[in-house]
C-alpha cells in the first residue's frame, strides 16, 4: 500500500500545482488585459484632446490663410477657394498613402501589446 500512497500523495501534489498555475495565469491575463485597456483608453483620450485643439488651431489658420490670399490676389472668394483645394489636395495624398499609415500604426501597437 505504500506505493500505492506515495502516487497518490504525488498526483496530489501535481494536482495543487497544476492549479496554482492555472490561478497565477488567470490573475496575469487579466492584469494584462488591465494594462492594455487602460493604455487604450489613455491613448485615445489623448488623441481627442490634441486633435480637438489642433483641429480648432487648423480651423483659425485656414480662416486667417484664406482671408490673407484672398487679399494679396483681390478677391477674397479665391483666397477660400485656394484653401479648399489645398485641403482637398492634402487629403488626396493621404488616402492614397493610408496603406502606409496603417502599417505604422499596426507596427506601433504591435509593439506595445507583444511587449
Amino acid at each position: 500500500m505504500n506505493v500505492f500512497e506515495s502516487i497518490n500523495n504525488t498526483s496530489n501534489k501535481a494536482t495543487d500545482i497544476g492549479e496554482q498555475y492555472l490561478d497565477k495565469t488567470q490573475e496575469y491575463i487579466k492584469l494584462k488585459v488591465f494594462q492594455q485597456v487602460s493604455y487604450t483608453v489613455s491613448m485615445l483620450g489623448k488623441a481627442l484632446a490634441i486633435g480637438g485643439v489642433l483641429f480648432i488651431g487648423l480651423i483659425f489658420l485656414a480662416f486667417a490663410s484664406a482671408i490673407s490670399i484672398g487679399d494679396a490676389i483681390g478677391h477674397v472668394a479665391w483666397g477660400y477657394l485656394i484653401v479648399g483645394a489645398v485641403f482637398v489636395i492634402g487629403a488626396l495624398v493621404i488616402y492614397k498613402t493610408r496603406h502606409l499609415i496603417d502599417s505604422a500604426i499596426i507596427k506601433k501597437i504591435q509593439t506595445k501589446i507583444f511587449k
